[in-house]
């Protein structure tokens, strides 16, 4: 007698082929990307953290909200990041979340979810291009134009 398992599928699909590609080679680019794909009906209300996901020559694959939040944070699971980044088969990320607060500073917590992701993202040659935060103002903080990356 065989034992029986689940089977295991991954896939994806990219549905809009016909759409022209969006590379980003700066923050500026990024941010103004995020800030289109925000609900600015809650920006100022609850932490968000979403991930845009990008290929070799960093063109844009995909933005993946991975978690919402309350007021003063939102919980990433870095098994559930990874999961999305390699079914996607993404060699690029850029990390951003949002402080209803308006407040652009990175808190300690901010800094080490960072580090702890890009370290995990090392051992699978996954590249953290930035992490940005967004404010409801409409200005952001870029990890990578500030050195931090």
């Amino acid at each position: 007698m065989k034992n029986k398992v689940n089977e295991i599928k991954i896939s994806y699909k990219e549905k809009n082929k016909n759409l022209a590609p969006i590379i980003i080679k700066k923050s500026s680019q990024a941010a103004q990307l995020l800030f289109e794909h925000w609900d600015s009906d809650t920006i100022a209300l609850y932490e968000s953290f979403k991930v845009v996901l990008l290929n070799n020559s960093n063109t844009v694959k995909g933005i993946y909200e991975l978690s919402t939040g309350g007021i003063a944070g939102t919980l990433v699971d870095l098994r559930l990041l990874f999961a999305v980044v390699l079914k996607t088969l993404s060699t690029g990320l850029i990390l951003c979340h949002n402080h209803p607060s308006g407040s652009l500073k990175p808190s300690k917590a901010d800094l080490d979810l960072t580090q702890k992701i890009a370290k995990a993202a090392s051992y699978l040659d996954i590249k953290i291009l930035d992490h940005l935060i967004l404010s409801p103002h409409g200005d952001y903080y870029s990890f990578a134009d500030n050195d931090i990356l």
